[in-house]
C-alpha cells in the first residue's frame, strides 16, 4: 500500500498565522505613524493658509457640526477700533509684542505655585489664546496647556504680530455664537467695530475672560470696574503697542 507524503509546512498551517499577525501590526504601526506625522505637519501647514485666509476656531467648527448658529463677520485689522486693540492688549497680554509666544517667567510662577499645592492662574499670552482657538479644544487640561505652548511658539515664528493680532480679534468669542470683533460690536452696541469708543472697548476686552457670563452693553458694577481699571492700563502702557499699531 502506497505511503501519502504529509504537505509541507504541516497539515494545520500552523506557519502562517504568526505571520499574518506580524504582517497586520505592521501595517497598523504603519498607519498610525502616518497619521502622527499629518498631526505634527497640520498646525504648521494650516499656519502658513492662515497667513492670507481667514481662519475658523474649532469651537465655530463644533458649532456648525452641530447646526449651531454662528455670527462671524472678518474685518481686517485696519477696519477694528484701536481702541479694541490696545484694550485687548493691556487685558489680556501687555508683553505681547516682546515675547515669542510665550510669557516664561508667568508661566514659571504658575508651576511653582501648581507645586506649592495652590490654584495656578491664566499664564496664557494672545499667542498662546490663538493657538488653542485654532487648533485646540476648549475646557481645561495640563494636557492642553502643554500642547499650546509649542503651538503659541509656532505661529510666533510663521506669523507676524499684526497678523496673531487681527485672527484673534476675528476668532475670539463674545457671546453665545458671537466671533470676532465686528459680530460683537454690532451685537453688543449696534455699531461697525471700527467706531468703538475707548469705554466700549475696554467693556469687550474685559468680557473676554468670562464671554457667555458678562454683557458688555450692561455690565454688572464688577465688570464696571474692570473695565475702569483698563482704561488706566491703557492711558499708562506707552509704547507696548507699536509692534500692531503706530503710535
Amino acid at each position: 500500500m502506497a505511503r501519502v507524503k504529509p504537505a509541507k509546512g504541516g497539515g494545520s498551517g500552523s506557519g502562517r498565522t504568526p505571520a499574518r499577525k506580524t504582517g497586520l501590526w505592521s501595517t497598523v504601526r504603519k498607519r498610525m505613524l502616518q497619521l502622527l506625522l499629518v498631526l505634527l505637519l497640520l498646525p504648521p501647514v494650516l499656519t502658513v493658509i492662515y497667513s492670507v485666509v481667514p481662519p475658523v476656531s474649532t469651537l465655530m467648527i463644533g458649532r456648525y457640526v452641530q447646526f449651531l448658529w454662528v455670527d462671524r463677520q472678518w474685518e481686517p485689522l485696519e477696519r477694528i477700533s484701536p481702541h479694541l486693540v490696545r484694550s485687548v492688549i493691556a487685558s489680556e497680554d501687555s508683553g505681547f509684542c516682546e515675547n515669542d509666544g510665550v510669557e516664561w517667567g508667568a508661566l514659571q510662577e504658575q508651576v511653582e505655585a501648581l507645586s506649592e499645592g495652590e490654584r495656578p492662574r491664566g499664564a496664557s499670552t494672545l499667542t498662546m489664546q490663538t493657538a488653542k482657538n485654532l487648533f485646540l479644544w476648549g475646557d481645561r487640561s495640563y494636557l492642553r496647556k502643554g500642547m499650546e505652548l509649542p503651538l503659541a511658539l509656532m505661529l510666533d515664528a510663521i506669523l507676524s504680530k499684526k497678523r496673531i493680532m487681527e485672527i484673534y480679534l476675528n476668532i475670539a468669542e463674545w457671546g453665545e455664537g458671537i466671533f470676532g470683533a465686528e459680530a460683537a460690536a454690532q451685537a453688543w452696541f449696534g455699531k461697525p467695530a471700527s467706531d468703538l469708543t475707548r469705554t466700549e472697548a475696554a467693556r469687550l476686552a474685559t468680557a473676554l475672560p468670562n464671554p457667555r457670563g458678562r454683557n458688555p452693553a450692561k455690565p454688572s458694577p464688577g465688570h464696571r470696574r474692570l473695565a475702569a481699571t483698563n482704561l488706566a492700563r491703557v492711558k499708562g502702557a506707552g509704547a507696548i503697542f507699536g509692534c500692531v499699531l503706530e503710535n
